[in-house]
C-alpha cells in the first residue's frame, strides 16, 4: 500500500488514538513533575500577590499626603514579611521590595527620589525625630503591587494538559502546591531486529554493526515524555519474533515500536513473523523512511520503522512524535521555520524528502547527503529540512521549511539574510505540529 506522508500521519494518529487507553493520573512533587502534563485544572487557591506590596525599596505615603511636594515624619520601617500598623497622615513609612503596604498607605515613593535620597539609621531615629522631603508628583497606586493582580484566589491558574516547565512549576509553588496530579506517562516497548546488530560495548565481529536504533529511539522517546522498556535484541527468526510479541498483552504498554524487518529484501523478519496479523506494511512517499508498518498486536497499537537510524529517527519526528502530542499533550510541538537554503539542492519529486541541517540567522546549511545511514551528519545537524512532493531541485536562496530539533547557534554581529528566491511548502506536514515564532 502506498500513501503520501499525510495519510500516515493520520493513520499513525488515529492508531494511537484509538488504542490508547491511560492509566491513572500520578501524584508527584513539584520537584518530580517537569515535563509532565496536567492532569486536571488547577485553581489558585490564594491570590497572587495575597496582599498590596510594594514594587520598589522606598517610602510608603498616605492618601492624604499625596498632594504636592511634603516634607513628613519618618515612620518605623517595613522590612519583607512583618504586618505593619497603619500608616497615620503625615508621616511616611521606609518599606522595603515585597513587604505588605500598611492600611492607609496609597503609593510608594523609591528611595533615589526622596531626599535624603537613604534610609535613615537607627541611631538616626532614636535620637530624634527625622523627616524625609517628598515629591509632589506622586499617584495614588504608583509603584504599589495589588493583591490579585496577578492572579485571583480560585481562578484557573493552569489548565488540564498543560505542560510543566519551570514557569509552571513556580506558580504551583507561588500558589502554595508541593504535589501536583499529572497524566500518566506513555508507555513504549522497543526493540530492534537483525543478526547484523550487536550491543554497543561488546566486539564487533566481521560484517555486524552496532546497535544504534535503540539508544537513538529509546533516547527521542523520553525526550518526547514516554516511559520507554528495552527490549533486547532480535535476529531475523521469525519464529522468536513471534514468541516475544506473543507475551504482550493489552494494558500491558501503550505502544511496541520495532525497528528494521519491513522491507523488500528477502530476510524481512517483521514482516514474515506479522504476515497473518492485523498490522499493515506501507510505502509511504517520504525520503528517508518508506518503508512503515501499522496496525495492532493483541490489542495494543504496534508501529514498524525502517532499520537503517536515521530513516529510524525521521520516522518518528515525521510520525510518532506529532501523535504523541495530539493524544497525551507531551511533548511541545517542535518549531517549525521559513529558511534560505544555503545552496542549491536536488529532491525525487515524487517523494517528500527530509535532509538534514543547520539553521542559522534565517539561512539553512545541509549537512551530509539523503543517505539514511549518515548518523554523524545527523549528531551534526540542529533541524530537519523538509522538500515536499513535487519539488525536484531547489536553488541556492529559495526558501524551505525547517522543523528545528536543537538549540539554534547565535552570533549577534551577523546580519539575517533576505528572503529571496522560491519556496518549498510543508508538502503534507500536519498544520498542528507547525509552531511559527
Amino acid at each position: 500500500m502506498r500513501r503520501t506522508v499525510a495519510e500516515h500521519q493520520a493513520a499513525v494518529a488515529g492508531l494511537l488514538r484509538t488504542g490508547y487507553h491511560p492509566a491513572p493520573p500520578e501524584v508527584l512533587a513539584l520537584r518530580d513533575a517537569l515535563g509532565r502534563a496536567l492532569a486536571e485544572d488547577v485553581r489558585a487557591p490564594v491570590s497572587l500577590p495575597p496582599f498590596d506590596n510594594s514594587q520598589m525599596d522606598g517610602y510608603a505615603v498616605h492618601a492624604a499626603d499625596l498632594p504636592g511636594a511634603a516634607t513628613l515624619t519618618v515612620a518605623d520601617p517595613i522590612p519583607a514579611g512583618t504586618v505593619p500598623p497603619p500608616l497615620q497622615p503625615g508621616t511616611a513609612a521606609p518599606i522595603m521590595t515585597g513587604a505588605m503596604l500598611p492600611d492607609g498607605a496609597a503609593a510608594v515613593v523609591p528611595i533615589e527620589r526622596a531626599d535624603p535620597d537613604r534610609f535613615y539609621s537607627a541611631a538616626d531615629r532614636a535620637d530624634e525625630s527625622v523627616t524625609v522631603r517628598l515629591p509632589g508628583d506622586v499617584d495614588a497606586g504608583q509603584f504599589v503591587r495589588r493583591a490579585g493582580s496577578d492572579i485571583t484566589a480560585g481562578d484557573i491558574a493552569l489548565q488540564a494538559g498543560t505542560l510543566l516547565g519551570a514557569a509552571q512549576l513556580g506558580l504551583l509553588a507561588a500558589c502554595g502546591a508541593d504535589r501536583v496530579r499529572v497524566a500518566p506517562r506513555f508507555r513504549v516497548l522497543l526493540l530492534s531486529t537483525g543478526d547484523e546488530v550487536t550491543e554497543p560495548g561488546s566486539a564487533l565481529p566481521p560484517g555486524r554493526i552496532y546497535d544504534a536504533n535503540t539508544t537513538l529511539l529509546e533516547a527521542a522517546l523520553r525526550e518526547a515524555g514516554a516511559d520507554v522498556t528495552r527490549h533486547r535484541l532480535l535476529g531475523d527468526d521469525p519464529a522468536v519474533l513471534r514468541q516475544a510479541l506473543a507475551a504482550i498483552t493489552e494494558g500491558s504498554t501503550d505502544l511496541v515500536l520495532s525497528t528494521g524487518g519491513i522491507s523488500q529484501g528477502a530476510y524481512e523478519v517483521v514482516k514474515q513473523a506479522l504476515a497473518a496479523s492485523r498490522v499493515e506494511f506501507s510505502s509511504v512517499a517520504l525520503q528517508p523512511g518508506g518503508p512503515q508498518a501499522h496496525g495492532t498486536i493483541s490489542g495494543v497499537p504496534f508501529l514498524g520503522f525502517p532499520g537503517n537510524p536515521v530513516s529510524a529517527i525521521v520516522s518518528f519526528e515525521m510520525f510518532l512524535r506529532p501523535a504523541l502530542h495530539r493524544i497525551t499533550g507531551v511533548p511541545a510541538p517542535r518549531p517549525v521555520l521559513e529558511a534560505v537554503l544555503a545552496e542549491g539542492v536536488d529532491s525525487p519529486p515524487a517523494k517528500h524528502q527530509v535532509r538534514r541541517g543547520v539553521y542559522r540567522d534565517g539561512r539553512v546549511t545541509l549537512v551530509g547527503g539523503p543517505g539514511s545511514h549518515l548518523l554523524h551528519a545527523l549528531a551534526a545537524a540542529n533541524c530537519l529540512v523538509h522538500l515536499p512532493e513535487g519539488v525536484a531541485s531547489l536553488a541556492s536562496g529559495s526558501r524551505v521549511e525547517v522543523t528545528l530539533i536543537g538549540p539554534v547557534p547565535t552570533d549577534p554581529v551577523a546580519p539575517a539574510a533576505p528572503i529571496t528566491g522560491e519556496r518549498a511548502g510543508s508538502g503534507g506536514m500536519d498544520s498542528a505540529e507547525r509552531t511559527l515564532p
